[in-house]
């Protein structure tokens, strides 16, 4: 197959050009060095024969989207973006590695590893869902790797706002991973063929090939687009693929989308309780809180803002015993992306939390927002409902607490303070906490309404088991 020859690279004022990284077929893909700060980045050039208003246009929407979802660890970081001298638009990004589009094809990437991408692009995809963006491009190949080794998700190139309505001409897609109903032109792209499509990027790493790729066989786009909407998900074909992790593919790989996975968090979740049953540490599900800046003080001109606090800061505390809430989602609270170095620091920070010697375990059941720092000076309001009635499960050295939805309205959260431990918001109406068998843990939860909180329940308290 012919393929064209790259562009020049343009001239661009504090930048030296250093050699080709990749090509496409609107752009390419260069290695340079900036100058101040010193530092190696990746340069995605538009081509000239490509360049049209709506072309314009497209490249300023990718580069908006990406400035605004890049502070996520598991976001491709843009530095800067502008026109050439020659009139070609570009992106400065973070100089990751594609290697991960290879290798998945040439070698068998441990289930361990699949599991951990597949949760932190999860996260990522769930973090721009709730922005309102759609990427619609997931695939293996836009899943890149920073010098950390931390996946990054690239390319927000054809992604288009949850609210728009683009004709379905100006979409493009990647066939072998589009979900049915894209492929037959019923919809440009949703929440639920984004979830189709992440499945299909976690299959693609544990079995080497697309799902309905065949090596004894024809794969035209034809015969993929046919047996993606006709045929079912076949087996991954490895004996280390837990029959669960299975289960939750071909549930994502619906060709209904109603029975599905409803968001991308849900099946975050469902891979993180595959790992549980492999006996792995979840990994960290990073996304970030709706209103992550709601505590105040006394003082209005004195705010606090509220940070997630890390599973060694917790350790730290004496007299603690070993137990932590299980939380499907860490806080984050997002410092900009000004620089290599904040943006290398999130992404340390991240794994760092991941890997801590005492860590989070991700809870499958809720819908949590984190481990929180002390939230300060909340109030009472009697015009908040109160939680009531909190029952108690166990599950080996699991608890978990469950109580009924006393009417949250849309921005109210749950505040469940553990005691003698961490706040965490969230609005699921279950909460588990992993503890040390024979440990009693004890529970409150306060409905926080606009940064002030209602009555406290009753405490409930549970003693874990064996």
């Amino acid at each position: 197959m012919a393929r064209r020859r790259p562009s020049e690279p343009p001239i661009l004022p504090g930048f030296s050009h250093i050699r080709l990284l990749g090509s496409g077929g609107f752009a390419d893909v260069f290695l340079y060095e900036q100058n101040m700060p010193r530092r190696q980045v990746a340069v995605k050039v538009m081509l000239a024969d490509v360049v049209t208003e709506n072309v314009r246009q497209m490249f300023q929407v990718e580069a908006n989207l990406m400035a605004q979802l890049s502070s996520h660890p598991s976001i491709l970081t843009v530095y800067q973006a502008s026109i050439s001298a020659d009139g070609r638009p570009y992106l400065v990004m973070e100089l990751c590695s594609a290697q991960l589009a290879e290798r998945y094809r040439r070698e068998r990437l441990p289930v361990a590893e699949v599991l951990r991408i597949a949760v932190q692009i999860g996260s990522a995809i769930e973090t721009a869902h709730r922005q309102g963006v759609l990427h619609r491009d997931i695939k293996p190949s836009n899943i890149l790797t920073t010098a950390y080794g931390h996946p990054v998700l690239s390319d927000f190139g054809i992604a288009a706002t949850l609210s728009a309505a683009p004709t379905h001409d100006t979409v493009g897609m990647s066939i072998p991973w589009s979900a049915p109903e894209v492929l037959l032109d019923r919809t440009p792209g949703t929440v639920q063929s984004e979830v189709w499509s992440l499945a299909a990027t976690t299959y693609s790493l544990l079995a080497g090939r697309s799902p309905f790729e065949v090596t004894d066989g024809p794969n035209t786009s034809d015969e993929l687009i046919g047996r993606i909407t006709r045929a079912r998900v076949p087996a991954i074909g490895r004996d280390d693929v837990p029959e669960a992790l299975e289960a939750v593919l071909r549930r994502a790989m619906s060709k209904d989308p109603a029975k599905r996975q409803q968001s991308a968090i849900e099946l975050v979740r469902e891979l993180q309780r595959v790992e549980l049953e492999l006996g792995l540490v979840p990994t960290q599900a990073d996304v970030a809180v709706d209103d992550w800046a709601l505590a105040t003080v006394s003082d209005p001109g004195d705010r606090t803002i509220v940070r997630a606090v890390t599973p060694a800061a917790a350790a730290a505390r004496p007299g603690r015993r070993r137990r932590r809430a299980l939380a499907a989602e860490t806080a984050v609270a997002a410092e900009g992306t000004g620089s290599a170095t904040a943006g290398a620091g999130r992404r340390v920070a991240a794994r760092s939390r991941a890997t801590a010697a005492v860590l989070v375990v991700v809870s499958l059941l809720v819908v949590g927002l984190g481990a929180i720092g002390t939230v300060l000076a909340l109030q009472g309001d009697d015009g908040i409902p109160r939680v009531t009635g909190i029952q108690a499960a166990r599950d080996g050295s699991t608890i978990v607490f469950a109580w009924d939805d006393p009417g949250l309205l849309d921005g109210d959260t749950f505040r469940v303070q553990v005691a003698g431990g961490e706040q965490t918001l969230q609005r699921s109406t279950e909460f588990a906490v992993a503890a040390v068998p024979g440990d009693r843990v004890c529970v409150t939860v306060t409905v926080v309404r606009e940064g002030r909180a209602g009555a406290p329940s009753s405490e409930r308290c549970a003693e874990a088991g064996e």
